[in-house]
């Protein structure tokens, strides 16, 4: 049964006073008649996207800091909590998700409209659109299927593409949004219980009660001064088309929310009783996945990767002690000029120029070596000379460069060298000081990713936590394991069996492995700090990246 939070319980019906009509006439007076005359603003529907973040009246919430979101084998270990905000149109949803959003106060949360999701109207509709004579409260003009999948997606953790629509001229925009990671998802909509596949996805159900003389009053001022419509129009549609679907599809949905808001965003009672239950039961999650290892984690070697599924990295390495390394590692051969160059970037006393320039020298023969492990079909092509050769092409398939800043970045010119036109992107992993534990805070990759041969590049690799984390994010977004290759400079044995255990598919290319890591998770004999050496800086103490951060 529904809680009717902070105020009477729910009656079943619209609430419509007298007072309510007085003002309603008082606010109508105010409005224009006509839209105004400035240009219109382009209106679009709305979802938080990457970079992720919320801005308040009170703050702006950065939604970073992700912590691991998979277990030692790379595989998701628990689905985001979402929240389903349904109610009347200008209830106040989005006001009530932001308010929600705003007092959860925890990292990485996404929202979702269902006005993203509206149809692409034919030239037909397009016209009864324009004369306010197309339903647009109707499930109908919803693609739910594509809304469903999309949330399903979410759910899992996924990264989604989420399509803007312009209110102003009733199409999608050609650029659709991308949506990634979240410990919590608020999806809002007019319908968002009227399917039973998008209930079965809903963890928690909020059904907003607002006075319809209030709806009514705040669409008028909406679509008269944002999307541009008039007065006549405005109440025309509303009769016609938003005041029955409300009430035969909206309001008995009421009956299966968990949670009645009246009011909206006013309603402080409410607000605070579904953030404490979201809280209680992401509390309930955690304490489920950790109580269930923490036997085992208590004597682990390293407090650095979480051990959700019963393992810590360390742990993980340890089993692999005295194991012959994976067959997806590929170590260039030590020439004697590799040996050269690998003594020269490992003593202490090498200048920083020189430094540079020999770990250039040894990025670009790392490149060249990972190229050759690309799929490549046979050629011919005819020489000047009128003879035929017989080679070897790549073939109609790009190649994406990413970098985990952020001495992953200092491998981007080398690759650039070798790759004409190669796309580039970045991931930022830094550690949590409180938990010791990896988290995500940025990315950016480029567009349609999930068909490319991915070269994902860092300097150094300790115990692989941070190597995890950036293939875990490139999965999320649809890359095939198996294209995705994992550039290093120097490798720890560790390193390398949690990064082959988690992901057997992904090919592992480096210029050397050592066999030690030390107790503060420095590879040992090791190479220092290569981010320092390489830029001329102290270490930041949080960056997630070669020896000093034990990652």
């Amino acid at each position: 049964m529904a809680a009717a939070a902070g105020a009477d319980e729910w009656s079943g019906s619209r609430r419509d006073s007298g007072s309510g009509e007085d003002s309603l006439d008082t606010l109508l007076s105010r409005l224009p008649l006509t839209p105004a005359l400035s240009p219109r603003k382009r209106t679009t529907s709305q979802s938080k996207t990457e970079p992720p973040l919320l801005r308040t009246s009170k703050r702006t919430i950065y939604t970073a800091g992700r912590p691991p979101w998979y277990t030692e084998t790379g595989t998701p270990f628990k689905e985001a909590f979402v929240i389903g905000l349904c109610g009347g149109s200008a209830s106040g949803k989005t006001t009530v998700a932001n308010k929600i959003i705003e007092a959860l106060d925890v990292p990485w949360v996404v929202l979702l409209s269902m006005d993203c999701f509206y149809k692409v109207l034919n030239k037909e509709q397009q016209e009864l659109a324009a004369h306010n004579e197309y339903n647009f409260d109707h499930p109908d003009a919803f693609d739910l299927d594509l809304l469903t999948s999309v949330l399903r997606k979410l759910k899992k953790g996924k990264s989604v593409k989420v399509p803007v629509y312009d209110f102003t001229t009733h199409s999608r925009r050609k650029e659709w949004k991308t949506i990634y990671g979240a410990n919590v998802v608020v999806f809002e909509g007019i319908l968002s219980f009227a399917n039973k596949e998008l209930l079965k996805l809903l963890d928690m159900k909020v059904f907003v009660d607002t006075d319809s003389d209030i709806r009514l009053v705040r669409r008028l001022q909406r679509d008269i001064l944002e999307r541009g419509r008039d007065v006549v129009g405005v109440i025309k549609q509303y009769h016609k088309f938003v005041k029955p679907a409300f009430e035969q599809y909206i309001e008995p949905t009421v009956q299966v929310a968990d949670i009645v808001v009246p009011r909206g965003g006013e309603n402080f009672v409410a607000l605070d009783l579904i953030v404490q239950h979201v809280h209680s039961q992401l509390e309930k999650r955690e304490i489920t996945v950790r109580g269930s290892c923490a036997g085992i984690c208590e004597d682990s070697l390293s407090p650095f990767l979480p051990c959700h599924a019963g393992r810590s990295v360390a742990a993980l390495a340890s089993a692999h002690q005295g194991q012959p390394l994976p067959k997806s590692l590929s170590v260039l051969e030590s020439t004697p000029q590799v040996r050269g160059m690998h003594t020269i970037i490992r003593n202490k006393d090498t200048s920083r120029d020189e430094f540079i320039f020999y770990s250039k020298r040894l990025m670009r023969l790392l490149i060249e070596h990972a190229l050759s492990f690309l799929p490549l079909q046979p050629v011919t092509v005819e020489t000047p000379q009128g003879t035929v050769y017989e080679g070897k092409r790549f073939h109609r398939q790009r190649i994406t460069g990413v970098s985990i800043l952020r001495a992953g970045e200092t491998m981007e010119q080398a690759l650039t060298a070798v790759c004409k036109d190669i796309r580039l992107g970045k991931i930022l992993i830094q550690t949590n000081h409180d938990t010791g534990e990896p988290e995500l805070h940025y990315l950016r990759l480029p567009k349609e990713i999930s068909e490319d041969y991915v070269i994902l590049m860092d300097s150094t690799v300790s115990t692989g936590a941070a190597a995890m984390m950036a293939i875990r994010v490139l999965l999320d977004h649809d890359v095939h394991e198996e294209k995705i290759f994992l550039l290093s400079l120097l490798m720890a044995e560790m390193g390398v069996h949690s990064v082959a255990y988690a992901f057997p598919r992904v090919r592992i290319i480096t210029t050397a492995v050592d066999k030690r890591v030390s107790e503060e998770f420095h590879i040992v004999p090791g190479i220092g700090n290569f981010g320092d050496r390489y830029f001329g800086t102290d270490a930041p103490s949080a960056w997630c990246e070669s020896e000093s951060t034990r990652y």
